[in-house]
């Protein structure tokens, strides 16, 4: 079975997702089931997937009554060692959350610019997180994101 790491920037640090359920897994993608690391009244558990060639996960927030909180959306980079086949999803701080009234926010710019500014991240890594934003943001205002919401939708 491979395992799955995240891997923050703000704070550094690296935790093996070792009560992540993998649901699926290609070449490409990877859904996987989860209950949240430290309990949050905002929500307790989702369901992801992973987009790696395209550099985001979306994620669906799931409330302990199991309603829908929200879609969550991660970009991030990832490196594939299929020697131990493990993943680790470095997430590059950009975020973009969809409220189930349809509003979207982008969060934690400020943090991608404090990171670079800080000499945590490149340029090139910068430049990469903001063209996978891009790439993100197209496919929400198109409603193309339904293609991974879908895969979510799957399994729940």
């Amino acid at each position: 079975m491979a395992a799955l790491f995240r891997k923050r920037l703000i704070p550094d640090e690296c935790i093996r997702l070792d009560n992540d359920t993998i649901l699926y897994r290609s070449d490409n993608i990877i859904v996987t089931r989860w209950n949240t690391f430290r309990p949050k009244s905002a929500f307790s558990w989702g369901i992801s997937c992973y987009v790696i060639d395209k550099g985001y996960k979306v994620s669906r927030f799931f409330k302990e009554d199991n309603s829908l909180a929200y879609i969550y959306c991660d970009i991030i980079d990832t490196i594939h060692s299929t020697g131990d086949d493990s993943y680790i999803f470095t997430d590059l701080l950009a975020d973009v959350i969809i409220e189930n009234n349809g509003m979207v926010r982008v969060v934690d710019i400020d943090e991608l610019a404090d990171a670079y500014d800080s000499s945590i991240i490149s340029h090139e890594l910068l430049s990469l997180a903001l063209r996978r934003l891009d790439a993100l943001l197209k496919i929400v205002y198109d409603g193309s994101i339904s293609i991974y919401t879908d895969i979510i939708d799957r399994y729940i």
